[in-house]
């Protein structure tokens, strides 16, 4: 069991691929326990990765947030969430959520007969999640599947032997409630959007500092105002300029807990004209000021380093 950012931050690229490794190489598996309270923004921020996840809302509540889509979870809900698919999930109360990352080939080579045959198509099919009550007997056993690979995670007892073996349980029962039909298309975003998406996102990524406008974004790609409105609505919930303004703030916010700038100094440096306005919208967002955050995060680092330095001792 780790955390599964530094500091309550999900890092991702440009193209929002999440860039923290799951597992290893030799083991693609990691379980994580964490309260989405604790993230910043009380979200877990929008993000993908190339491996299948399976999260359980433990107490609490959530919004899921995946493609066009969006999904209140109350405690005692499971969600499936398939490979490469765009996700996200907010809080406005701590909200445990233990959860497993794991790329299928855990379960058998990508070569094959059980991969090709029962894996790759779960993988490719038109199912981007699937969400798991116990109201339904079925939906029941994939939870109490799932509850029993969290629970091996807190054993040291042939924990990647049980893990792997239950695993493959619990992906038996996901490939028989996705109902494949081998005639159903396959999964395939639009390369072109993804790209579009992709090619605004590291415009604003490298230019945030700097006064930014909707025609500013929309002529990195040669589209219309609207068709990229459409584009960032439909992929992750919001408009441009508030991703902008979003991501400013993130970046406030890094710079506010690694270095002792002044607040007027990160304001202007991460595009905020008015630090008024700045101070607001960081309150707004943080549920802190500026300085209340700063001082938060800073506390939160002393203690961390001081449990590390005790552990050295041990």
């Amino acid at each position: 069991m780790k955390p599964h950012t530094e500091y309550g931050r999900i890092k991702t690229d440009g193209s929002l691929r999440e860039t923290a490794q799951h597992g290893s190489e030799e083991y693609p598996f990691q379980f994580y326990d964490e309260d989405i309270w604790q993230f910043d923004f009380h979200c877990v921020d929008w993000h993908w990765h190339p491996e299948v996840e399976l999260m359980f809302i433990e107490t609490g509540k959530a919004d899921f947030l995946i493609g066009s889509d969006r999904h209140t979870l109350s405690s005692g809900t499971g969600v499936f969430i398939n490979a490469q698919v765009v996700h996200r999930f907010e809080s406005t109360e701590s909200t445990r959520i233990p959860n497993i990352v794991f790329s299928p080939a855990l379960l058998s080579q990508e070569e094959s007969l059980i991969y090709q045959k029962y894996i790759r198509p779960v993988l490719i099919s038109p199912v981007k999640y699937q969400i798991f009550t116990s109201d339904d007997p079925d939906q029941k056993e994939i939870l109490d599947t799932l509850l029993l690979v969290f629970a091996i995670q807190r054993s040291d007892h042939l924990r990647e032997l049980r893990t792997a073996e239950t695993l493959m349980k619990l992906w038996r029962m996901i490939y028989e409630s996705t109902g494949i039909n081998e005639n159903a298309p396959a999964r395939q975003p639009s390369a072109r959007t993804q790209a579009q998406l992709q090619i605004m996102l590291q415009y604003i990524h490298k230019n945030y500092p700097y006064q930014i406008t909707l025609d500013d974004i929309a002529n990195t790609v040669t589209l219309s105002k609207s068709s990229v409105l459409n584009i960032f609505h439909k992929n992750i919930h919001t408009s441009p300029v508030n991703y902008l303004i979003h991501y400013r703030l993130k970046r406030a916010a890094k710079l506010l807990a690694a270095t002792e700038d002044s607040v007027l100094s990160i304001a202007h440096d991460t595009g905020f004209e008015n630090v008024g306005y700045f101070c607001r919208k960081f309150k707004d967002t943080f549920q802190f000021t500026p300085g209340e955050y700063r001082k938060r995060k800073k506390d939160s680092a002393q203690v961390l380093f001081g449990r590390q330095s005790k552990d050295k001792k041990r």
